[in-house]
């Protein structure tokens, strides 16, 4: 069940914050992982883009944000926040904010999806042996990660760089501003292109090609160790949260994986909201990771792989609204009634640059094959297949490493509103998809994660996430998509140069 009641539900309770790209919402869980039905609050934003590719929002903005949620989620519970055993955190990876010695942010956070660090990506790839760096880090030298960030910084803002005492996520700058202290978990570190995966610490070879020092970056922590005791103008504001553990901010591709229910090998999370994402989470002492993918951890024991798409359900709202093609509800009967790949058309989704598989961040979209008898709805379709497309090339490199995979599970709400992109992807990949009804993946995921921490339940898999509508693929349409892959690479490689290649 992926909500319940609230007379139904069981304490103790754990109240989650998720912070993604374009909302921020605080929702309570019961001790079974499963959502309170009504107890949540939500509020949507947008980054600020700039036209040279910048991505970001005000931190103190942000903070304001999650705030507000807290205030009005705490209402919403009543009584019961005095049940509430501790607060989890989640939010998007990779983003980066920098810290006065006043602890106020003197920088706005920055996004993964900002991408004025192309040429700081560059010059890192002149300094340091970037397969070397991927092995170890699980991360590309490319503009979604903080070494180029750092560098571009130093480069394009010398005198906020040199005022910035340290530098940290906006998960860490929650705590910061709530306790007056913070910690780094190792599923957020995992994310920066800082860390040694294997080893667990930050990695000095990339710090040595990066004008700040370690001791500008938070201590290192794994799950297991909260913060309490809230600084008193939070404590006043909410009282139930007064001596409650606070654990720290946790990766939310990690906890999407977690919230559902793909927390072993054999599941594959496949993740379509403003991006997309495609991971496999299990549970290791250590990690070879290949190239093509990267590698991240949920906690000290388990690593999530997979490879992530700058723009999946963006694509989708953007087309739709650019070609005006009406209602969502005609659109996906439209869709629907269309034949696999019968537009002659063949697109390239990158509006927003290419992280997996080539991380070619100068990459942009295009569309070739247009004609006369091209119809919006064709352009729309064709648009989808690519990023179906994209994700295949992803599976194909995480197979190679994860044979156990029997199914996909999808998640994220630019899928699950539409089942006839779902079922492209179904026909695309090959694979059964199975829907998550989980309606707050990530928030699910870090409750859990917190659950487990404090002992409540034993493990993570004790708390099976709910499934829906499952989609068969159709084997005609498969073979027409995979002759249309190949097209679509050799477009790739006509018109976008492949990092690797030049290795």
């Amino acid at each position: 069940m992926a909500t319940i009641s609230r007379k139904a539900a069981e304490p103790p309770f754990v109240l989650a914050i998720d912070t993604g790209t374009s909302s921020s919402r605080a929702v309570l869980y019961d001790r079974l992982g499963r959502n309170i039905e009504g107890v949540q609050m939500q509020t949507p934003y947008r980054m600020h883009t700039t036209p040279d590719g910048g991505a970001e929002i005000g931190a103190e903005e942000l903070l304001d944000y999650v705030k507000r949620n807290l205030d009005g989620v705490l209402l919403i519970a009543g009584n019961l926040s005095e049940q509430i055993a501790g607060v989890a955190t989640t939010t998007f990876w990779h983003n980066l904010v920098g810290v006065g010695r006043d602890t106020l942010a003197l920088t706005p956070v920055f996004s993964w999806n900002d991408t004025r660090s192309a040429q700081s990506a560059a010059e890192l790839r002149e300094k340091l042996d970037e397969a070397k760096v991927h092995a170890r880090t699980g991360c590309m030298l490319h503009p979604a990660y903080l070494p180029a960030k750092l560098l571009w910084l130093a480069h394009s803002r010398p005198d906020v760089f040199r005022a910035v005492d340290h530098w940290m996520s906006f998960g860490e700058y929650i705590h910061l501003r709530f306790f007056g202290k913070t910690f780094c978990s190792l599923s957020m570190a995992s994310g920066t292109g800082l860390l040694d995966q294997n080893r667990c610490k930050w990695d000095e070879e990339v710090l040595s090609a990066l004008p700040i020092s370690v001791e500008q970056l938070s201590p290192l922590v794994d799950t297991n160790n909260p913060l309490t005791g809230l600084r008193d103008e939070f404590a006043e504001r909410w009282p139930a949260l007064k001596n409650t553990p606070w654990f720290p901010a946790l990766g939310d591709g990690a906890c999407s994986n977690i919230g559902s229910g793909c927390v072993s090998n054999e599941r594959i999370a496949l993740m379509v909201g403003t991006s997309g994402a495609m991971r496999v989470l299990w549970e290791s002492k250590n990690v070879n990771i290949p190239k093509g993918l990267w590698c991240y951890r949920a906690d000290g024991r388990r690593f999530v792989m997979g490879g992530a798409l700058s723009n999946g359900g963006d694509l989708f709202a953007w087309l739709q609204n650019t070609l005006r093609l009406g209602s969502p509800e005609d659109v996906e009967v439209q869709l629907s009634n269309i034949e696999a790949d019968s537009h002659n058309l063949t697109v390239l989704p990158f509006l927003s640059g290419e992280r997996s598989t080539g991380w070619a961040a100068h990459a942009r979209a295009a569309i070739v094959g247009l004609s006369m008898d091209t119809r919006p709805i064709h352009i729309l379709q064709a648009g989808l297949e690519s990023v179906a497309y994209r994700f295949a090339r992803i599976l194909e490199l995480l197979s190679a490493e994860v044979e156990e995979a029997r199914e996909i599970i999808a998640s994220g709400g630019a899928l699950l509103k539409s089942p006839a992109w779902t079922q492209i992807m179904a026909d695309c990949l090959g694979k059964p998809i199975v829907t998550s009804v989980e309606p707050e993946a990530s928030s699910r995921g870090a409750a859990l994660l917190a659950l487990e921490a404090l002992g409540i339940i034993e493990d993570i898999a004790e708390a099976p996430a709910s499934m829906g509508r499952a989609h068969y693929p159709n084997p005609e349409r498969h073979e027409r998509y995979r002759k249309a892959i190949e097209r679509q690479q050799r477009l790739y490689e006509a018109l976008i140069t492949n990092p690797w290649s030049a290795q």
